[in-house]
């Protein structure tokens, strides 16, 4: 037996689904979509790759179902246009090997790409870099409806659970921030006004999905903002969310507006956000995961044995080792992380990401690419693919 056994043992969530192990692929904006909001093969086996690899669950991130509403062009989208013959093959070759693969319900608010879609959030915001119009009432509440129509659509295409996505600066962490929710009516001001949209598009999922499907949350420990939802707001939160059918709520923080930190920039060495899983403990029952810094065996099966985390979620090393589960498993090795020269704002995110492609190519990770030509290469792929989007979806 490894020093790693603890990862490996099953964990029943709330709705009865069983996960294998406590390894989760956390979610990334893998951008591997075909610019027409479908899967590509490269994606396909790139998910397929994470599931013979061990992971107990992986998730898409940004799968978006207002295509005027995505992050960028190489999100999934689900709806009427949706290739579904695409989308069942990702189902079932990401569910190989005992894995689930679940979607992350996405909307980027204030933060939807301009070219493609149309910046909305909950105020008006006119920011170096970040323009939006606020979101008017009869827009936000059907917005719960919408969250729920797509997960009853990942359902009935086979996936194995959904995700909704409240945190990283995307629309529901912009209704949950005091620094970007400024409004006067029931969906802004007190707290228990901005997490209401939240509370709502969980519940219409759930009802959407049925009892039996997993449902989880992405939720921000904090935006570290000044003036942003900070961590005293993030745990009454939580006691709100242990009222919920919630089945796991996934920890991270940080958000991507423009020029703001990255949750690694001010967290310190080894994982981020393990302090805030303890404390979280005490407010509520709902399994915990934990998303942000890990790097070393070691460090996840102590958030384990610790009792932050019943599951651990890892994106940036298992994009070097997609295997690393296995790896873990049968001799607890840990991996090298790669060290850059340069690293331009969204740099290195990019870099990551561009190895998604290499490795959906069963291709070795080019290491010797250096972080600006990545982003280069990043932004140009983007680029090409807003034609196809907009022809697209009109």
């Amino acid at each position: 037996m490894t020093i790693t056994a603890p990862l490996f043992a099953p964990l029943t969530l709330p709705c009865g689904v069983t996960l294998k192990n406590r390894i989760a692929k956390s979610a990334m904006s893998d951008s591997l979509g075909d610019g027409r909001g479908n899967p590509t093969l490269t994606q396909i086996r790139l998910y397929e790759r994470w599931a013979e690899g061990g992971v107990a669950v992986a998730i898409i991130g940004e799968v978006q179902g207002d295509p005027r509403a995505a992050e960028k062009p190489g999100n999934v989208v689900l709806g009427p246009r949706s290739d579904e013959t695409l989308l069942r093959e990702l189902a079932s070759r990401g569910q190989a090997n005992e894995t689930q693969l679940w979607l992350q319900l996405g909307h980027a608010g204030a933060m939807t790409h301009p070219p493609i879609g149309e910046p909305r959030g909950p105020s008006a915001l006119d920011l170096p870099g970040l323009t939006c119009r606020a979101l008017s009432l009869s827009e936000i509440t059907v917005l719960p409806e919408d969250f729920a129509r797509t997960a009853a659509h990942a359902k009935a295409l086979g996936f194995g659970g959904v995700q909704v996505h409240a945190a990283h600066g995307f629309l529901l962490s912009q209704f949950l921030s005091p620094l970007f929710n400024k409004r006067g009516d029931a969906y802004g001001g007190s707290l228990a006004n901005r997490m209401r949209l939240l509370l709502e598009a969980i519940d219409a999922v759930r009802d959407a999905v049925g009892p039996d499907f997993p449902v989880a949350l992405k939720l921000n420990a904090t935006d570290q903002l000044e003036g942003g939802f900070d961590k005293d707001e993030a745990l009454e939160v939580i006691k709100a969310l242990n009222q919920t059918s919630l089945d796991l709520i996934d920890i991270s923080g940080g958000t991507y507006f423009p020029g703001a930190k990255s949750a690694s920039d001010s967290a310190g060495g080894g994982p981020y956000f393990v302090d805030f899983g303890k404390a979280a403990r005490a407010h509520t029952t709902k399994p915990l995961m934990i998303t942000g810094g890990f790097k070393t065996a070691a460090q996840a099966v102590k958030a384990v044995t610790d009792g932050a985390a019943d599951v651990v979620g890892l994106a940036r090393a298992l994009v070097l080792t997609p295997d690393l589960p296995k790896r873990w498993a049968e001799t607890g090795e840990d991996i090298e992380f790669p060290r850059f020269a340069q690293t331009p704002e969204g740099g290195v995110t990019a870099w990551y990401t561009q190895a998604l492609t290499q490795i959906g190519q069963d291709a070795p990770i080019d290491e010797s690419r250096d972080v600006p030509k990545a982003l280069a290469e990043y932004d140009a792929r983007d680029a090409a693919r807003v034609a196809l989007w907009n022809t697209h979806f009109g």
